[in-house]
């Protein structure tokens, strides 16, 4: 496909520079202002992806409802019917059993409730029963030792992000010299027939004081999170959907109809509170409040599925996010117009993606990061694309303008010496004339062609000056030699209109460096203006001295004079002051702008004093260079 368009692109560097110090900003936002950003998209990512059901899931929840504590009188007359149930399943043979209560305290010796309920643990083989950290993480509150005689320990303390939600489950604890796996991770162990995971000494560092790092548990690897600055080790949960999740059994159920144990043969068992009445064993996860029995059965089926989320690491991040800027960068470089905008907007739509095609990956990708790169670097290359935009169109309306000056130009300065060269050529062509009559006319014509020849080529020099398309000739101007013959050119003008034009002394050390034929014309321009804005029998005068290491030029006259509101506009194309125009005098504005131009591109100045009624000086201001040798006006001709 061809574009029609393209935009002239002269400062790929500094385009470059502020997309990359966009990257820059990007990122630490992203880092700084990311992390609650990047849970609240995670969170709905879980929400919004929906997943196939897991195969064959490996765990059941043996639920502690509502029903179940009614009819036991409560949390505290649970444990028979814990151990009733135990009985119930033990002909099925469960895979593991983990129970998600904590047995700490003793119950009533008059039910022998204990008594019974140790029976049913010791009949359970991979058994796992829960302890947690308290006393402010100090102390182990382990079940009774008749309990946890032959069955492994797994802690549920919750691990909660500072926006409380529960993400995470912590895959070990220490106290004391002692350490406890998570209740999710035993059951697991059990499952596998493994004893103890095999560390993997490899370590990723990732953000926000993060590393991964990885367990084994026989051929199933479990990449888990290393928090350095709270010493913690977790593993990424992957939960589902309600609906996706295996429905809870009823305790009370069970009890009921013993049938239903057929539904736990070969499985693990998690048995725990899921009542709405026990709050505080609900957490808060992607999908609301859950169960802490239900974490932990989607922690163990995250294992058992190996449906691990790992977090893409840095370097994939900020490749990832370079790759954005890169595009959007190239997008808004070579797309014209609406094409580039269209491209941005695509750009923008699939930055917001790719968190979420990583997560149904099973990657964790950090959305601030792709999202801030990919908006901060859209609106720099947009915001850029638009100035190079306006610059263009300004580039475009000022060469129109220069076209249209050069036109005004051609059609009035030009229009004496072109009317001359006509006359003078249609009297030798219609008339018969002496050969000294012809003489003259030929010598006229001459003059005024070379005359027009150097208008044009005056106009063009300041012209590519000003574009930039021309660099200024360097040579040596003697300021003496330069203002004589000015002076001299412009003397036939003056006495038509019986001025005096005087040229006081100058020194003949005033040297300048640049091109002389513009120089030359700038201070010709300025005595022609002198004399043709001042009335009869008055005089102009013309001089030049330095003062420290700047050359003064300075053209007085005692014509009309302007105020100062005109002064300020005199040097505008085509601008003519109302005196001006009532004079009579021909002109086109037009002069004063090119000597502007001039000496501007020399380096100089232009200093202008003036009173209405009183005349005008004009002092061109010039750096003087050291003396050099220059040559004659025969020389340069």
């Amino acid at each position: 496909m061809r574009f029609p368009f393209r935009l002239a692109w002269n400062s790929t560097a500094s385009y470059v520079g502020l997309l990359a110090a966009s990257f820059g900003l990007a990122l630490f936002v992203s880092y700084i202002f990311g992390p609650q950003i990047n849970d609240y998209v995670y969170d709905g990512m879980f929400r919004a992806y929906q997943p196939p059901k897991p195969a064959h899931p490996e765990s059941v929840v043996l639920a502690i409802d509502e029903l179940t504590l009614m009819d036991c009188g409560g949390i505290r007359g649970i444990r028979r019917p814990i151990a009733r149930a135990l009985r119930l399943l033990a002909p099925v043979k469960p895979k593991a059993v983990a129970v998600d209560v904590i047995l700490a305290d003793q119950g009533d010796p008059k039910s022998k409730e204990d008594a019974a309920l140790a029976e049913a643990f010791r009949a359970t083989p991979n058994l796992v029963l829960s302890t947690e950290l308290i006393d402010g993480g100090r102390t182990w509150e382990d079940p009774l030792p008749e309990f946890a005689s032959g069955a492994r320990l797994g802690h549920v303390s919750t691990v909660m992000d500072k926006d409380g939600m529960t993400r995470s489950i912590l895959i070990d604890q220490h106290n004391a010299g002692v350490q406890r796996g998570a209740l999710a991770l035993e059951a697991f162990l059990l499952s596998r027939g493994v004893d103890t995971p095999r560390e993997d000494l490899v370590f990723t560092q990732l953000r926000g004081g993060l590393s991964s790092a990885r367990l084994r548990v026989g051929s199933v690897t479990i990449p888990i999170l290393v928090d350095s600055t709270e010493h913690r080790r977790l593993m990424r949960v992957r939960f589902f959907p309600p609906k996706l999740t295996v429905p809870p059994v009823s305790m009370k159920r069970l009890l009921d109809d013993p049938s239903l144990a057929a539904q736990f043969a070969g499985k693990v068992v998690f048995v725990g509170l899921t009542a709405n009445s026990a709050i505080h064993d609900r957490l808060f996860t992607p999908f609301g409040l859950t169960p802490g029995t239900e974490i932990n059965a989607a922690a163990f089926e995250t294992m058992a599925q190996g449906l691990f989320l790992t977090d893409v690491g840095p370097f994939y991040e900020n490749l990832v996010a370079l790759g954005l800027l890169l595009a959007i960068g190239l997008a808004f470089r070579y797309l014209p117009g609406w094409w580039a905008y269209a491209a941005g907007a695509l750009i923008l739509f699939g930055a917001t993606l790719i968190p979420y095609i990583f997560f149904i990956n099973l990657r964790v990708f950090p959305f601030a990061t792709s999202a801030s790169v990919a908006w901060l670097g859209t609106l720099t290359a947009a915001s850029y694309y638009h100035l190079v935009v306006r610059r263009n169109l300004r580039i475009e309306q000022a060469s129109r303008e220069r076209y249209q000056q050069a036109m005004h130009f051609v059609t009035h300065e030009m229009r004496t010496p072109l009317s001359a060269i006509q006359g003078s050529s249609e009297l030798i062509s219609r008339y018969p004339l002496t050969e000294e009559k012809r003489q003259q006319i030929a010598l006229l014509i001459n003059s005024e062609s070379k005359r027009l020849a150097r208008m044009v080529e005056i106009f063009l020099n300041v012209e590519r000056l000003s574009a930039g398309q021309m660099e200024l000739k360097q040579e040596a101007i003697s300021v003496k030699q330069m203002m004589e013959v000015c002076v001299e050119r412009v003397r036939p003008l003056a006495e038509r209109k019986h001025i005096a034009i005087t040229l006081q002394p100058v020194p003949e050390e005033l040297n300048l460096t640049g091109d002389h034929e513009l120089v030359e014309y700038a201070c010709y321009n300025l005595l022609t203006n002198a004399v043709k804005y001042s009335p009869q029998r008055t005089e102009v005068t013309a001089s030049a001295w330095k003062d420290d290491s700047w050359i003064h030029i300075a053209v007085k006259d005692q014509g009309i004079g302007m105020d100062q509101k005109e002064v300020k506009q005199i040097f505008q194309k085509f601008y003519r002051t109302k005196k001006a125009e009532e004079s009579g005098e021909a002109g086109t504005g037009i002069g004063l702008s090119i000597v502007q131009q001039i000496v501007e591109q020399h380096g100089g100045r232009i200093e202008v004093t003036s009173r209405p009624g009183a005349g005008s000086c004009f002092t061109v201001v010039m750096a003087a260079r050291a003396h050099a040798s220059v040559p004659t006006a025969a020389e340069r001709h």
